[in-house]
């Protein structure tokens, strides 16, 4: 069920989706870090996820960007040492392979497809590269549902930058407000109302909100909750 504040504006002209955790299920790796690491899959998705998005907020703050590719490497080899794992060169591959080509969640597909049939353009606006990008949505079969793919490699910043934001205005050229920008992470959401975004908060784990002063334009349980939202805001 989709919560909307009273903030939010009588029509969406565009809609922008962050890509990992939103789009593409960064925790589909635990099945193959499972597998070479038995009943350490878990832990280790879990701490390379943590550290990755760390890794890029500790970058940008200090002005020392890398690549979203190189961070999420950087980030798995201290995952793998913070959980005292042997991990071998061939293994680390392995899983930043599989990283390149996540599945989406399952009810993702059905929902851009609507959206889309429903006259909104839609985008990707993530942290990953140009390339990482580029091989998930091919390899899951999304290149026609997007207008345009935004990586911060553009601005050699991360999230939660307001110059990654931007990126979403200057492709679209509307408003801010009439961008409907939709994450599943919550920082993430957050950030983006505070830049001017109505947002969508993907709540699929039934988390507490962050306490930042800030609350997301709405949210729901799983992508096809934005139907629901942008179905109220048509009347």
């Amino acid at each position: 069920m989709s919560m909307l504040s009273s903030t939010a504006p009588s029509s969406i002209k565009a809609i922008a989706f962050d890509a990992y955790a939103t789009l593409f299920d960064v925790y589909c790796m635990e099945a193959l870090a499972e597998e070479y690491f038995p009943g350490q899959g878990a832990a280790l998705t879990v701490q390379w996820r943590l550290k990755q998005v760390e890794y890029t907020r500790v970058r940008t703050m200090s002005g020392q960007f890398k690549t979203f590719w190189e961070v999420t490497r950087d980030a798995l080899v201290f995952a793998a040492r913070r959980l005292d794992l042997d991990m071998s060169d061939t293994q680390r591959q392995h899983l930043m392979n599989q990283y390149a080509c996540l599945r989406p969640f399952p009810e993702n597909m059905a929902t851009l497809e609507t959206l889309q049939a429903m006259g909104y353009p839609l985008a990707i606006l993530s942290n990953g590269t140009h390339s990482m990008l580029d091989i998930a949505v091919k390899y899951n079969d999304m290149s026609h549902l997007f207008s345009h793919i935004l990586s911060a490699d553009s601005v050699q910043k991360f999230k939660t930058s307001p110059e990654v934001y931007q990126l979403a205005v200057d492709a679209f050229k509307v408003p801010k407000n009439e961008i409907l920008f939709v994450s599943a992470n919550a920082w993430d959401a957050c950030a983006a109302t505070w830049f001017g975004f109505t947002t969508f908060w993907v709540n699929r784990n039934n988390q507490p909100g962050e306490v930042l002063d800030v609350t997301p334009t709405a949210s729901g349980r799983q992508l096809s909750d934005v139907l629901t939202y942008v179905g109220g805001l048509q009347g």
